[in-house]
Formats: structure tokens, sequence, C-alpha cells
């Protein structure tokens, strides 16, 4: 495997790449890459057209200082040969980072009472390799309202079960959201939704992904108060480069329900079979996103508006985003599926 060391507008090639010298579009921090990826661009320096022969591995430097390893995605090298003067856009990922080897270096570990140092070792270097398979995915938040509005917090992640091979692109995914009554006399939570999903997503060149999925959404109800709602999806991910530091996301999405839906039996009357994301993203800045579901036959639907901005940016250095969420439309809640409610929230979150 081949390796190379590129610093922002500068980097280093293997010999036997000498032709094509790798430029890396250096990402704010590691959470960035984590989440968007990094833009690599190979530049045919030599006087011939040359194949794409792109490093599996870069190692560069965020724009905050941090050291990151980029690993190939590889379908983003598949394209035509490099024209002499020209340039290939690929897409890397952030690499999970190699735990084993850094523990064994410290020294002999301290393990509690019972364990032997060796098993101490050993469990570390499991568990920081499975928590580099975890990603953000829906945002995860806090936000308040006035009035009915109240409080709602949502936590969302991803896993990825397979790190090579054709089972690498299944992802494991949960959210739930919670409605809590603050400012009542008891403060009790009113509702919640518990959504897991699985899903298979491959990319098609450096902007496209597709994914196609199995999604469940439940309240936790009873017999007498059940919702539970099974559905198939397929969606599309399109991005676009708008120049500079902005970009758009769109992703529309198509899904059928199927199996028993408890008091919901009517759902696709609200919810339809099909909805859209759209957002746009100034890298490290902020960020406007747009969901949107409905049944064009009865009218009805949904949509909820997403603001962000790192409030890093504001000085402090707190990793965390000014967070603002608007919801109009039927279903906020699932035993609401079949009533409007508007609300309008704000506070911070984690993820975006």
């Amino acid at each position: 495997m081949r390796t190379v060391l590129a610093f922002p507008l500068l980097a280093i090639a293997t010999p036997a790449a000498a032709q094509l010298r790798p430029l890396v579009a250096p990402p704010a921090s590691a959470a960035v890459a984590a989440r968007d990826g990094v833009d690599v661009f190979l530049i045919n320096e030599g006087r011939d057209a040359a194949p794409i022969a792109a490093p599996e591995e870069i190692e560069t430097i965020a724009r905050d200082g941090t050291a990151l390893k980029l690993s190939l995605i590889r379908s983003t090298a598949e394209g035509p040969a490099v024209p002499a003067g020209g340039f290939a856009k690929l897409r890397y990922r952030l690499a999970p980072l190699a735990e084993a080897p850094l523990v064994a270096d410290r020294g002999p570990a301290r393990g509690a009472e019972g364990e032997s140092e060796g098993s101490d070792t050993a469990s570390r270097g499991v568990t920081n390799g499975a928590f580099d398979r975890f990603r953000p995915y829906e945002p995860t938040y806090i936000v308040a309202g006035a009035g009915s509005s109240r409080a709602k917090l949502q936590a969302s992640f991803s896993f990825q079960p397979f790190d090579h091979g054709v089972l690498a692109p299944i992802r494991v995914a949960y959210t739930q959201t919670i409605f809590w009554a603050i400012g009542t006399p008891s403060g009790p939570i009113t509702a919640t939704i518990y959504r897991p999903e699985v899903f298979y997503e491959r990319a098609f060149g450096d902007s496209m992904k597709i994914a196609v999925g199995y999604r469940h959404d439940s309240n936790g109800g009873g017999v007498a108060d059940s919702v539970d709602l099974n559905r198939f999806y397929i969606r599309a991910n399109q991005r676009f480069d708008l120049g500079g530091r902005w970009r758009l996301d769109v992703a529309p999405e198509a899904y059928g329900f199927f199996g028993p839906r408890g008091l919901a039996r009517d759902v696709d009357r609200f919810f339809g079979f099909g909805g859209i994301t759209a957002s746009l993203l100034e890298e490290d800045g902020v960020k406007l996103s747009v969901q949107a579901r409905g049944n064009p036959a009865t009218g009805r639907g949904a949509a909820e508006l997403f603001a962000s901005y790192p409030l890093r940016r504001l000085g402090g250095g707190l990793g965390l985003y000014l967070f603002g969420e608007a919801f109009t439309g039927y279903g906020e809640q699932l035993l609401r599926y079949n009533r409007i409610d508007n609300h309008v929230r704000f506070g911070v979150s984690l993820t975006r």
C-alpha cells in the first residue's frame, strides 16, 4: 500500500506516480473530514496523458492543525487517463486510526483488579477499533421553543459493520427523538420516536451516492396506542460544488410502507410515498437544510427546516453549533400523524 504525505498546497509523491502530483483541499477539521470526505486533485505535471494512479492513503493536516490519515474511495479513481497539464478530482475518507500499536507503545498498563495487563490492552484496542466505525447520521441536537413547542432532543449515529469487501457499503443507523414538556410542573416526556434502519449505500463518482434500505419508526406504545411504521426506501444524494466554500446537496427519496401500522393505518395519506432533502452548506460556516414529504393526491405533508452555525467561529473554541429548527405540517410525533403542528425552536447541536 502506498502512502503519501500531503500538506495544504504541497504533496510529495512516490516515484511510481511522480508524473501525477496529489494536491489536497484541506478540510477545516477531522469532524468535517469524517462527515463530508476530502477532495484530492491529481495534477498531471508530465508531457503525456497518464492513467490515474492514486495513493491508497494520504496523510495531511486540517486547517485547525489536526493530523489526518485519509483513505481513497476507490470508485472515484476509476476515471479516464489524466491529460497532460490536466487534473483528476478524487475523494478520500477519514481512515480508521491504528490504535493497537499506540496502546502497546505506552508501556505497562495498569488494569483493574483481577485483570491481566494483556487483556486490558487488547480490550482497549478492540473498543477503539469499534468506535472508529461510528459516524454522525441525522443531526444530534437539543432545542426548545415557546408555548406548546416545548423541548425537542435528538441523537443519531450510523455504524459500518464491515470495513472492506462486498459488504463494506452496509450501514446500520439509529435515531431517537424525544419531546419533553419542560416548563410544566412535572416536566414529562410526552413522546418518543425510535428509528432503527439498515441500508446499503454506494458512491457513483465523487458527487453521487445511492442508498437502498429499510427503516422502522415506532413510538414504543402498547396495544392501545402503538404506531409502528415499516418501510423500504431508495435514496439518491447528489452533491453540487457551487464554488468557493459553498456546496448544495439534494437527496430525493421514494419509499413504501408495509406490514401492520398500529393506529396509523392511513399514514400514507399524510406521509405520502416520498420526500426530498436539500442542504446549502458553507464549509465550516452556515448550513441551511429543509426536509419535505407529502402526498400530492391528498395535499397533506410536512416540512422541517434546520439552520446551524459553528459556535467556535464566534470565539472560545466551543465545539457545538448554534441550531434552529422549525416544523410545519402533519406527523411531527407519530401519535399525531394526522394532526397539524407548527413549531419553532432554538438551541445547540453536536452534529448537523
